[in-house]
């Protein structure tokens, strides 16, 4: 007699699993969360009584991402705690990008065999990543797929929803002027583009991952690549209100990131210098030999948000951000456009 179990997939583990997440998820509950995971379909008001803010005409924001071949390091380093702050800091920053604030998160764990360890240590991290965002994590999916997936190795996909209204919408690329400043939030490395790259070249230097990094005391060179991408719900949702536009500086860099907010007439003329790399990026240029052009339209280097100002605004903005403990910068300005979206000077 054939069983289940037989072809590699153990339902009763994957059910122990979810008894488990139970309490971890509903420690990231807020206002809107109704139901528990485990159900068929994840419930969320967000116009439950207790919200703070009332909307007239709200708009529903969504993102869905996943974290790239970040996801190889923590698999080949054994490191699973903080690939699910990643996970939920690409959606959620996304939604900020939007002038949204996110409500609810859900995680979509695939693997070839579950690893009962593996999994709670990654979703745990997931929740982590919700607790810093303000964000609940309402369901989600574990998925065993024996012949798809390698042993050790697994996959993650997430989905969060925010919420707007409509008029505070960004950006609001029609009120755009020559003379905006450019306001640049410090990332905590990496984040999770780049690693195809990144990992090429720690390849090509035969370096291992558990072997000492040269620019971080006491740290390997797993734990410097696997920093997780910073969430900047928090300290963005409290100067919303005083900027036009902000852009999550993902994959593509400042480069291509920052005209995806901007009118087509205009530029960003950014300022090299003006603000601190972490000593990744340092690394990669001078050791790597990674020329500056590709550089910045491959990482972050040092930047993970840009949000635009009027010159009016923008030393509000920043007196804010620096008050509640963020590292933001002044790195440089809207100009008129006349052949590339980002002027690097």
């Amino acid at each position: 007699m054939s069983r289940y179990s037989d072809s590699g997939v153990d339902i009763g583990l994957a059910s122990k699993l979810v008894e488990a997440i139970k309490p971890i998820a509903s420690s990231t509950a807020n206002r809107g969360t109704i139901s528990d995971i485990g159900s068929f379909g994840a419930l969320y008001d967000p116009f439950s009584p207790g919200n703070n803010k009332k909307y007239s005409s709200p708009v529903l924001v969504s993102s869905t991402d996943g974290v790239g071949t970040k996801l190889l390091i923590a698999q080949r380093a054994k490191n699973h705690k903080s690939i699910g702050i990643d996970l939920v800091a690409m959606c959620v920053n996304d939604i900020l990008a939007q002038g949204a604030t996110p409500m609810f998160f859900l995680d979509y764990f695939s693997t070839g065999s579950l690893d009962y360890g593996t999994a709670l240590e990654v979703i745990s991290g997931i929740a982590e990543g919700c607790r810093r965002a303000d964000t609940a994590l309402i369901g989600g999916e574990t998925a065993e797929m024996p012949g798809m997936y390698p042993a050790g190795c697994y996959d993650l996909a997430g989905f969060a929803v925010g919420i707007v209204e409509k008029s505070e919408i960004l950006p609001r690329t029609d009120q755009i002027n020559t003379g905006d400043v450019i306001i640049g939030l410090a990332s905590s490395g990496l984040h999770s583009n780049g690693f195809s790259l990144v990992r090429n070249v720690l390849q090509n230097c035969n370096i291992a991952y558990n072997s000492p990094c040269p620019f971080a005391d006491s740290a390997t060179w797993a734990s410097v690549l696997l920093e997780p991408t910073k969430i900047y719900v928090r300290p963005v949702l409290q100067v919303l209100h005083m900027v036009k536009a902000v852009a999550h500086i993902t994959g593509g860099g400042l480069v291509h990131n920052i005209p995806r907010v901007l009118p087509e007439h205009l530029a960003a003329n950014i300022r090299l210098g003006t603000w601190e790399q972490h000593g990744i990026f340092s690394w990669l240029e001078e050791e790597a030999k990674i020329a500056p052009a590709e550089m910045f339209e491959t990482f972050n280097c040092g930047i993970g948000m840009v949000l635009i100002a009027s010159a009016d605004a923008a030393g509000e903005v920043l007196k804010t951000l620096e008050k509640i403990g963020e590292d933001a910068y002044t790195v440089g300005s809207v100009v008129q456009r006349e052949c590339h979206g980002v002027v690097l000077s």
